[in-house]
């Protein structure tokens, strides 16, 4: 099982990115996806989800409003795009994989590497 985050980097306040999360290795529309991020000296915290077939999404406050995950199952990929960020978005991003459509981080079993996310005020 491999997933790889990518799209991170340095972005001015107000300005967007898009992640992707591609992977590999499993059968990808089995399993929920869901993007995290850990900030320097915090805790891990789920950010968007989305379930297997990319009909039901779940935002936490930190997101809603301004980003969007969307899947395509034909790619094995997922995405989340990111508007109006924010320097309190400044994180490395993860994307994680679960047979559970669940928001603890130890509800996933499958991690990517992460991409960093770095907003300028």
């Amino acid at each position: 099982v491999q997933l790889q985050a990518s799209g991170g980097g340095l972005v001015q306040a107000g300005g967007s990115l898009r992640l992707s999360c591609a992977a590999s290795g499993f059968t990808f529309d089995d399993y929920h996806i869901g993007w995290f991020r850990q900030a320097p000296g915090k805790e891990r915290e789920g950010v968007s989800y989305i379930d297997d077939s990319g009909t039901v999404t779940y935002d936490t406050n930190s997101a809603k409003g301004r980003f969007t995950i969307s899947r395509d199952n034909a790619k094995n990929t997922v995405y989340l795009q990111m508007n109006s960020l924010k320097p309190e978005d400044t994180a490395i991003y993860y994307c994680a994989a679960s047979p559970s459509l669940l928001t603890a981080p130890g509800a996933y079993n499958s991690w990517g590497q992460g991409t960093l996310v770095t907003v300028s005020s």
